[in-house]
């Protein structure tokens, strides 16, 4: 007979002393548990003890999370963490450096577990470690010739400390005294500082500026660019991601107004350069946390665009309207007229008129009506400038090439340009906030002080190069648009590593390239829509469809690690969630760091029976994504987050490392709850499954015509003296 649901089988370790194997009964209270666990050992005042996990979490064991105890589970009887916290809370003021630094040490280990920090706090700690490093390091200073290493170790703990106990979320960032915030900002500053502390500061620094705008002000009158660069110099990845981190933390909580300002001093300081020569191109892989600092960094820089892209154009402002003259001037080099007499005005009106026509704008008349659309404002004009200065040549070419074409075949230049620029912020997600879980920079967009400019440069030639190769007409417009984004998205998902590998990917992806891709895509849709073959898809739909959901469950039975986000991303913390081979349980449980493999059973805490599920919600249904982060909530964090609803007000909460595992795990939950299947990569599977199918069944009947009825029944023979009659 299988044991009680309430009774789980422990051992439980104490020092000197063999380890014990008790039952925990957990209908009982805790305290009655650890009486009878002090009992046993014959340990006085049990009120001053606790249990927690003997692994390298040494989490506490409370009425909280006690459910989380299983089978097997070794636990270890401690000092609670009242008790634990009072002491450390004493031994940290000690006299003694030795018995201060182990103290700390201590206080560092144990900061991680949110029981004994909220005692902590409660003692007044948080106040107690900033006198430290405002006032107490000083004190030391004059030791550091003597005890440096000792004095960095103590520094070290104490940020340490600080930082575990502040990610918990109990104490608000508001409270710090400006003089903690400058001495911070002095461990960063220094140019030879203790790798560790340097790490723990700017990790400070970021939140501060993250959580709180007051901080954040104060943060930006202590932390200059430059005094930032030198750490993105050194060959420590982790220093330069955390770097990256606090310039890109200052960056999304500037205000508008000086968020130019700003890229200005990060170009005077040729942080692009930098970030280039000592990150991108260092001979080293990059890491998924610099990934994401150096894709936020991208984003922040391109949303700078976004003032420009919502400015429509004032018709009446002579500067805009220079702007377009200069166009005209670069590309036909017009002598000016004589404006004396009104014959002269007349026929300069008319020459302008001719000429914009030929530039490619709608109103012939007056081009400054084109730019009044928002998006792409006059980013499209101020894009259209830098091409005609800077790719001089190129522009007087593609003007000219298509001012002598028959009017039908012209590729209109200022129409194209204005439909490519909006495009490019779309693909770029100009004015858009930056995803929490995303990785997806693009090394080529570090190569250049102006890379948007150049991108679109590169694009305008293609659109036009595309345009001739489809002997397109204006009513083919948004058609070649269409080739042109694909073969766009096509390059970039190579990830060239510069602009000109960007221009050769795309040499290489010309209309017929696009149009032999298409081709080939399409087979599995077009070839097969006779009547015959559609009864015949939808005979064997549900044996694909069966085949998906085996495979779906499959992966859930290896399953996948998560990623857990909080307010900051100080540092990776991950959890694994896996379905049992029964496809009875889910086991899940925090992980120390991203595994290489599976994870077994045995190893995840956790479980969830399938049969206790209620239901599973995405988006903005989610219980964790009505909560606001340091970050606003975005599209992409929506698209990859679900919520598995159990009980009465309980859920686990996802959020996906991509669209694929999303897909994957929210199919395999709707499977297993008898529901049907309907993210898009089942639809994508399908197709392709069902096509290869039918392309198998149909293999005997190639070149032969398939009729659209089936053949008739033919009439019944005058007689059956044919028929053999076996008995």
């Amino acid at each position: 007979m299988p044991p009680p649901a309430d009774i789980v089988k422990v051992a439980i370790e104490w020092p000197g002393a063999l380890p014990k194997l008790m039952e925990i009964d957990q209908k009982k209270p805790l305290s009655a548990i650890i009486k009878e666990v002090c009992d046993g050992w014959s340990l006085a005042n049990h009120e001053y003890f606790a249990l927690q996990h003997a692994d390298s979490s040494n989490f506490y064991i409370t009425e909280k999370n006690r459910n989380e105890i299983k089978n097997g589970t070794i636990l270890r009887l401690t000092t609670s963490p009242a008790q634990n916290a009072h002491q450390l809370h004493e031994r940290i003021q000690s006299s003694s450096m030795d018995a201060k630094l182990e103290a700390l040490k201590d206080l560092a280990s144990l900061s991680r577990d949110v029981t004994f920090a909220q005692e902590f706090i409660n003692l007044d700690g948080i106040s107690l470690l900033t006198q430290m490093v405002e006032s107490g390091t000083e004190r030391y200073q004059k030791l550091q010739k003597i005890m440096k290493p000792c004095f960095g170790d103590m520094l070290s703990f104490t940020l340490t400390a600080f930082v575990e106990l502040m990610d918990h979320g109990i104490v608000s960032w508001d409270t710090f005294s400006v003089a903690f915030i400058k001495k911070i900002a002095s461990f960063v500053n220094k140019s030879a500082i203790d790798v560790s502390i340097l790490q723990r500061s700017l990790a400070i620094l970021e939140s501060m500026v993250l959580n709180s705008h007051d901080l954040y002000q104060k943060v930006a009158q202590e932390i200059t660019i430059g005094q930032l660069i030198p750490h993105l110099q050194g060959t420590d990845q982790e220093i330069q991601t955390y770097t990256i981190a606090v310039i890109n933390a200052l960056f999304l909580k500037a205000p508008d107004e000086k968020r130019q300002e700003m890229a200005n001093i990060l170009a005077q300081k040729q942080l692009r350069s930098i970030i280039l020569t000592h990150v991108i191109r260092a001979q080293r892989a990059i890491n998924n946390e610099m990934a994401h600092q150096l894709y936020v960094l991208q984003v922040l820089t391109f949303n700078l665009l976004e003032d420009r892209m919502m400015t429509k154009m004032d018709p009446q402002d002579q500067a805009q309207r220079d702007i377009i003259f200069e166009l005209r001037r670069i590309a036909f080099d017009a002598e000016s007229e004589p404006n004396n007499s009104s014959g002269s005005m007349e026929k300069r009106k008319s020459m302008y008129t001719r000429d914009y026509k030929k530039l490619g704008f709608i109103n012939h008349v007056n081009p400054a009506m084109d730019f009044t659309q928002t998006p792409p404002g006059m980013l499209a004009l101020d894009n259209m400038l830098y091409f005609a200065k800077h790719h001089q040549d190129a522009y007087i070419r593609i003007v000219l090439e298509n001012s002598s074409r028959e009017d039908k075949h012209e590729c209109p230049f200022g129409r194209s340009s204005i439909e490519l620029t909006k495009m490019l912020c779309e693909i770029l997600k100009v004015g858009e906030l930056p995803s929490e879980t995303c990785n997806d920079f693009h090394p080529m967009f570090f190569t250049h002080d102006r890379s948007f400019e150049e991108f679109f440069c590169i694009c305008i030639q293609l659109l036009n190069k595309t345009w001739k190769e489809m002997r397109a007409t204006s009513e083919d417009f948004n058609k070649v648009m269409q080739v042109v984004k694909e073969q766009v998205m096509r390059a970039l998902t190579t990830k060239p590593s510069s602009l000109d590998q960007f221009k050769s990917k795309l040499q290489n992806l010309s209309y017929t390239e696009i149009l032999k891709i298409r081709q080939s895509e399409r087979m599995n849709q077009e070839d097969f829509q006779s009547r015959p073959i559609l009864e015949l898809k939808e005979k064997i739909q549900p044996e694909i469809l069966e085949l998906i959901k085996q495979q779906r469950l499959n992966r859930l039975v290896e399953g996948t690690c998560f990623r857990k986000l909080n307010c900051r991303r100080r540092q990776d913390k991950f959890w694994y969630c896996r379905l049992s081979p029964n496809h009875k349980v889910l086991h899940y449980g925090d992980l120390e760091e991203s595994p290489q493999g599976e994870v077994p059973h045995d190893s995840l805490q956790d479980k969830l029976p399938v049969a206790d599920i209620k239901a599973v919600v995405t988006g903005k249904d989610c219980p964790h994504m009505k909560e606001k982060g340091a970050l606003k909530q975005n599209k992409e964090v929506l698209e990859l987050a679900f919520s598995i609803l159990y009980d009465s007000n309980c859920q686990l909460n996802f959020i996906a490392p991509d669209k694929h595992e999303y897909c994957i795990w929210t199919d395999g939950l709707n499977a297993l709850l008898g529901k049907d299947m309907m993210s898009d990569l089942t639809r994508n599977d399908l197709d392709t499954l069902l096509s290869m199918e039918i392309k198998l069944r149909l293999l005997d009947l190639e070149n032969i015509q398939i009729p659209d009825a089936p053949p008739p029944i033919p009439k019944e023979p005058s007689n059956y003296d044919f028929v053999y009659d076996c008995n």
